[in-house]
């Protein structure tokens, strides 16, 4: 059953202490600004979740179809931190909708150990993210 809302999205995101997005990356998913957040990130930089009083470190990583990002200290903005083998920084940055930051150490992902897929799969019994 399909329900509308973020189904507890905000309430994880809100309260973890470290959250990992996974999500497919295209340019009209990864704009520059959206209309409506229904789960909360770093706002508008540091300081910000302490400011609205959210006890979790919000997101601590993005992995996407293309790369990895992570984000930086002290603005808290997404940098990409590796490209998944076959794509590029070219490739990533074509895929987003805003001036990209590129750590200065990027590099192509390290491919998963075996036993790093074993955990993955087990996670992910139906193959959305591993077929």
């Amino acid at each position: 059953m399909k329900l509308p809302g973020s189904g507890g999205g905000a309430d994880i995101a809100s309260l973890a202490r470290r959250v990992v997005i996974i999500m497919p990356q295209e340019r009209h998913r990864f704009v520059e600004r959206v209309s409506y957040v229904t789960s909360a990130g770093h706002g508008d930089g540091p300081g910000w979740r302490e400011r609205v009083g959210l006890a979790g470190g919000g997101p601590a990583a993005l992995i996407t179809t293309l790369g990895v990002f992570r984000f930086d200290a002290e603005t808290r903005e997404a940098v990409l931190a590796s490209y998944h083998p076959g794509q590029s920084v070219d490739s990533v940055r074509a895929a987003t909708g805003w001036p990209l930051r590129v750590a200065a150490d990027v590099r192509e992902t390290v491919p998963p150990t075996q036993a790093e897929l074993g955990v993955v799969r087990a996670c992910d019994p139906e193959g959305f993210w591993t077929r």
